[in-house]
């Protein structure tokens, strides 16, 4: 666990985008993967726990995101998987990220965990489990992000949260707005815990 501080996440700037495996960088800093399904408010969810506005492309249109984009500070990075499920594209180009984004989780050993990043009203949908599945069986740890929060009651919060958490044995579950700022502060403290607790870690490389 690395105990991460706002400006460990605005620091963070673009490194490259790998559409295929040979294009991933070397392994080198801790490494923190955001999975998603398409519309699930991943971009913006990246974007504001790094307070930028632009640090991760977001669009209306499902599955634009075709590739792994690196992002690094230095002494941490985040990888933005590619967006999947309802995305209007080819079987053919689906097939293509799913088999990239196996093989990332599968052969990244800097990969210390994923921000699973799910839509608070439809969770844990197929994509969600499937992805639970392929960071199980490569003994990853998961946080949970529970995002558009704020179009849910606080009764139906409470309750998502819940059920998030007694679905997926291990993992830790917030809520979180990128509209509203709901559960910034908790999501980053989340991140942090994925990270190794050693010397080489995030808290301790600081430039």
């Amino acid at each position: 666990m690395a105990e991460l501080t706002v400006q460990d996440f605005k620091t963070m700037r673009f490194l490259l985008s790998a559409p295929h495996l040979s294009a991933l960088p070397s392994d080198g800093a801790p490494e923190i993967a955001f999975a998603g399904r398409s519309n699930a408010g991943k971009s913006s969810a990246i974007n504001t726990l790094c307070q930028q506005k632009a640090l991760a492309r977001t669009s209306k249109t499902p599955g634009r995101t075709q590739a792994i984009n690196f992002f690094d500070n230095g002494y941490l990075r985040f990888a933005d998987l590619p967006g999947y499920g309802f995305a209007r594209v080819p079987p053919k180009v689906k097939a293509q990220w799913g088999a990239l984004i196996e093989g990332y989780l599968a052969k990244r050993d800097a990969l210390a965990g994923i921000v699973l990043i799910m839509d608070a009203r439809r969770p844990l949908l197929d994509f969600d489990q499937q992805m639970i599945h392929w960071g199980g069986e490569y003994g990853l740890s998961f946080h949970l992000l529970l995002t558009k929060a704020d179009k849910l009651s606080r009764n139906q919060q409470v309750n998502t949260l819940r059920e998030a958490e007694k679905a997926v044995e291990g993992a830790s579950v917030s809520l979180f707005s990128a509209t509203k700022g709901l559960g910034v502060d908790d999501a980053r403290a989340a991140i942090g815990a994925l990270l190794p607790d050693t010397s080489d870690s995030a808290a301790d490389t600081r430039i």
